[in-house]
């Protein structure tokens, strides 16, 4: 029972060290050479845009939101992109320059080095890192996503480096694995949405029971998307996130909404709301709120939530939908008191 128990703990200890090794190698295949495949790489990461010819999975945002204040979306659901992943990292030549000096330190023991000696190069059931089928497919290992270290959920992905044969489908015991559905979910990881800054009409400060209209226009808000590909295997998947409505919260409960539900929805043309015009100081806006208390010498933090419908599409004619997001900001609004004339 001991030595089962010892072997356990070396057993953990050497996935966690994977682990740790391969957050740092998430989204981009570096360019030293120990875990790069035979594939040449040549990396653009001036920019947005990130090309590279190799295993990991990566990245194009090129078609993201952009600017300081654009954010990730938040799910509607209590569903979030994998936290880890599996994809193809190592020829056999560069699976034995990665674990051999690994083996040479014996810091995960000599019973867990020996067992993994026997795994992958005396026959239990690989022999020198299977090169005799170096042509036939990739060794696969796992990486933590980006932002997601430390999550519990990470460690889910405790698989040891496995062999797949190229188009074959990876073991089911590592659900995390690469497919178009799972970069879908990795690019919704990296999709970024612009600041929602509503215009307001009075535009700073308004008046108690003065309808205030609200409003995004067309040109600001337009689909945005991400495009996560595995080079080795030609599989992508895009996540495209569209604008759908926007949610106002006045910031107090003593204010009303219009509509009452405080949801605006899409206008044919792309906008959210109408701007405000000329000769409709009372008009009930169509997005808006109205305030029925003055903020007093401090504001109301008025924030405006824009929800995202997210789709993907991918290789193999994949595609489907995925969770709402939602993504906000808040905004002071001054109310004042009407000021009545005495005569």
């Amino acid at each position: 029972m001991k030595a089962k128990r010892a072997l356990g703990v070396l057993a953990l200890a050497a996935a966690l060290v994977t682990l740790n090794a391969s957050s740092a190698w998430a989204g981009i295949t570096p360019g030293d050479g120990s875990r790069e495949t035979d594939t040449d790489v040549a990396a653009d990461t001036s920019g947005d845009k990130v090309a590279v010819g190799a295993g990991a999975v990566v990245f194009d945002r090129s078609k993201n939101g952009s600017g300081q204040s654009a954010g990730p979306v938040a799910s509607t659901t209590t569903w979030t992109p994998p936290a880890c992943y599996y994809s193809p990292t190592y020829t056999p030549g560069k699976l034995k320059a990665y674990l051999e000096p690994i083996w040479a330190q014996e810091s995960t023991g000599y019973e867990w080095d020996a067992k993994q000696r026997d795994y992958y190069v005396n026959g239990q059931p690989y022999k020198d890192f299977n090169k005799e089928n170096a042509d036939k497919g990739y060794w696969w290992d796992s990486y933590v996503t980006p932002g997601r270290e430390g999550d519990p959920a990470s460690l889910k992905c405790d698989k040891s480096i496995f062999w797949v044969d190229k188009g074959d489908d990876p073991p089911a015991d590592a659900p995390q694995a690469v497919t178009p559905r799972v970069l879908a979910e990795l690019a919704y990881a990296e999709i970024r949405v612009p600041p929602t800054t509503v215009k307001l009409a009075p535009a700073g400060t308004t008046k108690v029971n003065l309808p205030t209209w609200t409003w995004l226009d067309a040109a600001k808000f337009k689909p945005v998307s991400v495009t996560a590909r595995v080079p080795l295997l030609g599989t992508y998947a895009t996540a495209t996130a569209e604008p759908v409505s926007l949610k106002v919260d006045p910031g107090t409960d003593d204010a009303i909404t219009y509509p009452a539900s405080g949801e605006c929805q899409l206008n044919a043309d792309g906008s959210i709301g109408e701007p405000y015009a000329r000769g409709k100081p009372n008009e009930a806006p169509p997005c808006g709120v109205k305030y029925l208390h003055s903020s007093g010498d401090g504001t109301y933090p008025l924030k405006a939530t824009v929800t995202w419908k997210i789709k993907w599409t991918g290789s193999g004619g994949a595609g489907g939908d995925l969770p709402d997001g939602t993504f906000g900001a808040t905004q002071d609004v001054v109310v004042q008191e009407i000021q009545a004339v005495n005569r």
